[in-house]
């Protein structure tokens, strides 16, 4: 449940510059420090959020700045992909916030608050597909792993950039900021697949405002302008667990389907998940 403490951070964040703050952010957080300061600054925030470097694909020693240490790989074999037919997986490594069905159009934010799934995805014609389709959102936290990977496999149809503010994704802001997912930046990727339809949406925060596509160097946000909408011809054939994009600092990955019979593993709401760990599944393909 809300609370006043929250009430009054959110409130004092919204009279903060977010966009220009967070750009200010990420290019502190890429900017190599002088000497033993950058690997000791490197070396002292991944102690603080006990930051598994065992799975990571190098030593600590090889990552300069932070915002290289948020965006590193995955060491070959860190995580297995669930290839069982018709199972859809988690994209990220973090924690469940909220799962379920799509119904009237609507997706759980938090208790109490609804958000429409065709403003999540900035198309209503689009949505309209979705509806009695199912949803899951992940949180990621410092900790955890940034980059986010497809659910499913299939051919990558459309992307969309939608600019946006940037408001934390923490739970102060998910229980106090409405339709938080759908006012804040993002970048939506459509696969279309065994499944139907899939839409992976990261979702922007404050401090978290860069996200780049690994199918399409192009696309990048929190940049200004007006957004960007691509459809792609040829389409771009994905696998299950291949790499999609990465958040430059952490934030929140909300997964949309079409499929109306996928049935959801024994999941809870904060549970933690991991990326390639089966999320749902469906009994029919189409």
């Amino acid at each position: 449940m809300s609370s006043f403490k929250d009430r009054a951070f959110i409130g004092a964040l919204s009279l903060l510059p977010r966009n220009a703050w967070s750009r200010g952010i990420g290019r502190l957080a890429h900017m190599p420090l002088p000497g033993p300061l950058g690997a000791y600054s490197v070396r002292r925030f991944a102690e603080a959020y006990g930051i598994d470097m065992q799975e990571a694909e190098h030593d600590i020693e090889a990552y300069p700045t932070i915002g290289a240490l948020f965006t590193r790989r995955l060491r070959l074999g860190a995580r297995a992909i669930d290839r069982r037919k018709g199972v859809v997986v988690s994209p990220a490594d973090g924690r469940i916030l909220n799962f379920g069905r799509i119904e009237q159009g609507t997706l759980v934010q938090a208790k109490g608050r609804h958000y429409r799934v065709a403003e999540l995805l900035g198309d209503a014609a689009l949505g309209a597909h979705f509806e009695g389709g199912a949803f899951a959102t992940v949180y990621l936290s410092p900790r955890d792993y940034h980059r986010v990977h497809h659910p499913c496999e299939g051919k990558i149809t459309l992307a969309r950039h939608i600019p946006g503010h940037l408001w934390p994704v923490n739970r102060a802001a998910v229980e106090n900021v409405d339709d938080l997912f759908c006012v804040n930046e993002r970048l939506v990727t459509l696969v279309e697949g065994p499944l139907g339809r899939v839409a992976t949406v990261m979702v922007g925060a404050t401090s978290v405002g860069d996200i780049t596509a690994a199918y399409d160097e192009s696309l990048e946000t929190n940049r200004g302008g007006a957004g960007t909408l691509k459809r792609y011809e040829p389409m771009i054939d994905v696998g299950r667990g291949d790499e999609l994009g990465t958040f430059h600092l952490g934030s929140t990955a909300v997964v949309v389907f079409e499929a109306r019979d996928l049935t959801f593993e024994a999941l809870e709401p904060d549970q933690p998940i991991r990326m390639g760990q089966a999320l749902a599944r469906s009994a029919v393909q189409k």
